[in-house]
């Protein structure tokens, strides 16, 4: 059976569900940076991360799980610069290890011009 989290505000977004619950692992869509007034802090690294990874928790939350559940994570970012940050940031936000499986990838560009990186995972639930 699948379960699906479709966004608050569909009008916003592209045609997806936020999330995707099949069995005990949930499959998170890309979070993009977005802040809770859909607003992107043009530029700023740490304030693009910190939003992605705040919505990453509410989602999580939405579909019964915590980022203590995550399994695999997709970084994607558009700027190899970030890196250091990003691996910081990260860090913080799970706490001490072990850390869940990582995949980073710097690309050429993401879906909203603004957007300085993506994050999607999988969590386990249940």
């Amino acid at each position: 059976m699948l379960t699906h989290y479709p966004p608050n505000e569909p009008e916003r977004m592209p045609p997806l569900s936020l999330a995707v619950r099949a069995g005990d692992l949930l499959f998170v869509s890309g979070a993009g940076p977005f802040d809770e007034n859909w607003q992107i802090a043009k530029g700023d690294f740490p304030a693009q991360m910190r939003a992605v990874l705040a919505d990453l928790d509410r989602t999580l939350a939405r579909a019964g799980t915590d980022r203590s559940r995550i399994v695999k994570v997709n970084v994607l970012l558009t700027r190899e610069e970030d890196i250091p940050v990003m691996n910081r940031l990260y860090a913080e936000w799970f706490g001490a290890p072990p850390f869940p499986a990582r995949t980073t990838a710097v690309v050429k560009a993401l879906p909203v011009p603004d957007f300085l990186l993506e994050i999607e995972c999988v969590a386990a639930v249940g």
